[in-house]
């Protein structure tokens, strides 16, 4: 057995630990059992066992996730819960850390809520960036509920209250039950296909989970993120949030909220005209004020006093100007006459015909010059070959030749000097002053 494979309890431990931990199904899961052997710590947090018939899982729930919770656990109580299961290293046994908790009566309508509230945040349906802004000052407004409902008079009476220019328009619909998603439906799609409708306010009164249900379901909420029409969704009470809330461009926490956040209110619009008109009066005012000043500051001015006097004096002030202006003129004219005569005698001292004269003087007595030195070179190199070439005859072999001797090469044209480079019956050629002579060797004869 080899040593290296033994592991410590706390190795194996953190191993599993880990495995548990990357698992990403258990990272995140619903469990459904009975709560036993219920204890709550005296800093909040609560510590019981979730069974079923046949097995126990140890679970906590922090006071930082179990003070949210709406009501009280007991031992015995069926839940749901949702959290991570991981390893409590100190026992070596695994345990469900809970987040979230709900009693097992709705514990099916909430989870199917949360399923479909992560489904529709993962596409984008609850985004900021596609929130249609909301009119300030809106015509038409549709509302989109029960007619039977105290819903539907808290709405209009506070619309028509804050705001009675705004025209309003009622599409009854179902608000619970299996039909109203349906419902809801057609006349979300109704009030666009009219297009004349600047608002929807979307909503009804309190209830249960299972009675504002028709407000969590996919296709009302697909309807209200494809509405071009923006939409105030207003579903319950404050306390109550539905998948409508989250994809319509505001949430109102009742349909009272919602007519108020639709419509702009008189009273404070009386105000503020009140104050545009205090401000405007206040500044047509000023400017009145500040023009009459200017016109006193005019008709004191001796401009406006004595025309005529004032007329004279710039006729006088016109001829002084252009008497200097004329002096002037003459003087920049003389200076100009001065300076282009300078510059012409100038370019008369510098003309190029002098210069072209005696550059072409130079280049005769260059010429001269070099002409001479050619000659004198030409001379000298001519009396240095007829010295080389003197040289070279004294020691050309065709001058010895001429003295009667000769020049004798093998077939491989290499000068023969010893008898020992030629045999008998080789062909040579012989070398004299006027030509070649080609002979057989009869016979070698040294000395």
């Amino acid at each position: 057995m080899s040593h290296s494979n033994i592991q410590t309890v706390t190795e194996i431990t953190r191993y599993i630990k880990e495995i548990m931990e990357n698992d990403h199904i258990l990272q995140s899961v619903w469990i459904k059992g009975e709560i036993s052997n219920f204890k709550r710590h005296s800093r909040g947090h609560m510590y019981f066992t979730i069974k079923d018939q046949n097995s126990r899982l140890q679970a906590v729930m922090f006071a930082g996730h179990n003070r949210f919770l709406t009501f009280k656990p007991e031992n015995g109580m069926s839940i749901i819960v949702r959290g991570e299961l991981t390893v409590y290293e100190p026992y070596g046994s695994y345990q469900m850390y809970v987040k979230e908790m709900q009693p097992d009566g709705i514990g099916s309508l909430y989870l199917a809520y949360e399923q479909l509230k992560t489904k529709l945040q993962q596409e984008g349906l609850f985004d900021h960036a596609y929130k249609k802004a909301l009119p300030t000052f809106p015509n038409k407004v549709a509302i989109i509920t029960s007619p039977t409902g105290a819903a539907v008079k808290d709405m209009i009476s506070t619309l028509k209250r804050r705001y009675p220019i705004v025209e309003l328009a009622l599409f009854p619909v179902l608000v619970q039950g299996e039909h109203a998603p349906a419902s809801i439906l057609r006349a979300i799609e109704q009030v666009n296909i009219l297009g004349h409708f600047d608002l929807i306010l979307l909503g009804r009164g309190g209830g249960s989970i299972e009675e504002l249900w028709a407000f969590n379901e996919e296709v009302v909420a697909r309807a209200i993120f494809e509405s071009n029409t923006p939409i105030i969704s207003a579903v319950g009470h404050e306390t109550d949030f539905t998948i409508s809330d989250l994809v319509a461009d505001l949430r109102a926490p009742t349909p009272t909220g919602a007519a108020e956040l639709a419509v702009p209110d008189k009273k404070e619009l009386l105000h503020r005209i009140e104050q545009l008109q205090n401000r405007m009066m206040r500044k047509v005012n000023e400017q009145l004020f500040s023009q009459k000043r200017a016109l006193e500051r005019i008709e004191r001015s001796y401009a406006f006093k004595y025309p005529a006097q004032l007329i004279q004096q710039k006729e006088q002030e016109l001829d002084t100007l252009l008497e200097r202006l004329n002096r002037a003129m003459s003087q920049q004219l003389n200076d100009k006459n001065n300076k282009i005569t300078q510059l012409y005698q100038l370019l008369i001292r510098n003309h190029p015909k002098d210069k072209i004269d005696e550059l072409k003087k130079d280049l005769i007595r260059q010429e001269e010059r070099l002409l001479s030195k050619i000659n004198e070179t030409f001379t000298w190199k001519r009396s240095q070959f007829q010295s080389l070439l003197t040289q070279l005859n004294l020691v050309s072999p065709l001058k010895v030749m001429e003295r009667g001797y000769s020049l004798v090469y093998d077939e491989q044209k290499s000068l023969i000097k010893k008898t020992s480079q030629v045999q008998s019956g080789d062909s040579i050629q012989i070398h004299v002053t006027d030509g070649q002579l080609k002979c057989d060797v009869v016979e070698v004869v040294k000395k």
